[in-house]
């Protein structure tokens, strides 16, 4: 009997098979995962053994996107999808710190995610909600009833999307995705996005490094595309880069207070944030 069997979950939870956000949750420090999610992980931090401290510089990127989006942006409303496990420093908490009208929904097809949000949000439904719906079906998202309850799309939305744009392969069309999902948002949205990356020639062992972690993410999740700067960049098409334009998630605007430490995780995690034109 493995050792996931001896672990409670919810009712419906299939703890025989890795999740993308749990194994994202162990990364972390989170206590969210199973036997089986830690299987994944530690097979993918044999080949990168930085890899915590990508998956926290993905949270303090994160952090710091919404704080300027909140505040000096301007921005009221934030559609967060695939947005994993809730932890220290979620969406609603920032933006809402910054600004107590601002709407957050998060959206994820995970169970997991949606039991745990679900939880956390319970006590205000008013301005944040979590939505179980996949990213490949945006119309279904856009038209979903909590989404247009919260989201008034006259009205400029920040249209989050975080570590997900990679769990969707190339015949997924995860650019037509995020074209039809930009497509739908009023002049004045923002687009963030952060990215599994390969520098290919450019840093050979750092893409070396990539090119594993890509095998061991699609022989244990089934998912997991490094793709090229130009390739990360098609996604922002038509849109206005806000500086310092695509870089590795540390570099997206330090602050004092960051913690996460380069190391060759570093430069296959990269971020952006761009504005469709007014």
């Amino acid at each position: 009997m493995g050792d996931h069997e001896h672990e409670r979950a919810p009712q419906g939870m299939d703890t025989t098979k890795p999740s993308v956000a749990r194994v994202y949750d162990f990364m972390l420090g989170g206590k969210d995962n199973y036997e089986v999610d830690r299987q994944v992980a530690r097979r993918a931090l044999e080949v990168a053994p930085d890899a915590p401290e990508a998956a926290r510089a993905n949270r303090e990127f994160l952090a710091r996107v919404v704080r300027h989006l909140a505040g000096e942006a301007g921005i009221r409303q934030f559609l967060d999808l695939g947005s994993g496990l809730p932890t220290r420093g979620n969406v609603h908490e920032i933006a809402q710190s910054v600004t107590s009208r601002a709407h957050v929904v998060y959206v994820d097809h995970d169970p997991i995610v949606l039991v745990h949000g679900r939880a956390l949000l319970a006590v205000d439904d008013t301005t944040t909600t979590v939505v179980e719906a996949d990213l490949r079906e945006p119309e279904a998202i856009l038209g979903h009833p909590d989404v247009t309850r919260l989201i008034d799309f006259t009205e400029p939305v920040a249209l989050l999307m975080f570590a997900i744009l990679h769990h969707l392969a190339d015949h997924e069309d995860p650019g037509g995705i995020t074209a039809r999902l930009m497509d739908h948002l009023a002049p004045g949205s923002y687009l963030a996005v952060s990215h599994f990356h390969n520098p290919g020639e450019a840093l050979p062992e750092v893409s070396r490094q990539a090119y594993s972690a890509e095998k061991i993410f699609n022989e244990s999740l089934g998912t997991g595309r490094w793709r090229t700067r130009e390739e990360i960049l098609a996604y922002f098409d038509g849109l206005e880069l806000l500086e310092p334009g695509l870089v590795p998630l540390p570099e997206w605007r330090p602050e004092a207070d960051d913690l996460a430490e380069p190391g060759i995780t570093y430069h296959t995690f990269v971020g952006a944030v761009a504005r469709k034109p007014r």
